[in-house]
């Protein structure tokens, strides 16, 4: 069985906009030339998917990734919890090897650690973690995987 990649990106950073909903919430001019920047690196990872929160923040991090792939809104991402997150993994095609995960903190954040049995020092807009997984989609869980890689702007 071939080793499965997961990008897990926290949305780059957004404004404060007093009047819109929290998921209205847009990107900074910094917060789309970090996501600019992070899609240059995750590219490489060549994945065949993106699966990202509906808020307008997540939307606009995965679409300035650059990543030639599908974006599949997953309203399950958002005020998700590691729990949660696995279960949308768990739903994503066997066929495909490598998915990007745009999401938010602390649930981001907390993925990565229970996935990898990392400690990592914060989460911040538009950092994102390469993890390996041995197992297929449906059998991700906690300690399923291998950080390979992490990325702060």
């Amino acid at each position: 069985m071939s080793v499965r990649t997961l990008v897990v990106v926290r949305h780059a950073t957004a404004g404060d906009a007093p009047g819109l909903l929290d998921t209205e919430r847009p990107l900074t001019p910094r917060g789309e030339r970090e996501a600019r920047a992070a899609g240059e690196e995750i590219r490489r990872f060549a994945p065949g998917l993106i699966l990202c929160s509906p808020s307008v923040r997540t939307r606009r991090t995965a679409e300035l990734l650059g990543v030639d792939a599908p974006i599949e809104i997953e309203r399950d991402i958002y005020e998700a919890y590691p729990d949660d997150l696995l279960g949308v993994l768990r739903r994503t095609d066997g066929e495909i090897a490598s998915v990007v995960l745009v999401g938010h903190n602390p649930g981001v954040h907390e993925l990565v650690a229970a996935l990898t049995d990392a400690r990592l020092d914060g989460f911040p807009p538009a950092a994102y973690a390469v993890i390996e997984l041995d197992v297929p989609w449906e059998d991700a869980a906690p300690g399923t995987g291998r950080l390979i890689h992490t990325s702060r702007p």
